[in-house]
């Protein structure tokens, strides 16, 4: 099955007189969990740059890069577009912290 947020994955168990007995639903978000995270990933790293500042435009571009996958992300979160609250670190090589930037 189809929806706005992608595929739907349906498992159900029933009893021997066809009575539900469980249900396991996988929403299209579930699905999209690697393709959601290149895509912050793509986005972070051709907007931030060595020394540069992560200002609100950049926290927005970076929003965009996983709302796009669902559009229940701002029901959701209660949010508008600009408002969802997300944090961004950035590290080295070495896995040190160099900057971090968040909204709430």
């Amino acid at each position: 099955m189809e929806a706005p947020r992608g595929t739907l994955t349906h498992h159900y168990i029933t009893d021997e007189k066809g009575i539900l007995k469980r249900a396991n639903l996988i929403v299209g978000t579930t699905n999209n969990y690697a393709p959601i995270s290149m895509s912050i990933n793509k986005a972070a790293r051709g907007l931030i740059k060595k020394g540069s500042e992560i200002t609100d435009g950049v926290l927005n571009k970076i929003e965009m890069a996983f709302r796009a996958y669902d559009p229940c992300f701002g029901c959701a979160t209660h949010s508008l577009p600009g408002q969802m609250p997300m944090t961004v670190r950035v590290f080295d090589l070495q896995g040190n912290l160099l900057t971090e930037r968040s909204r709430y």
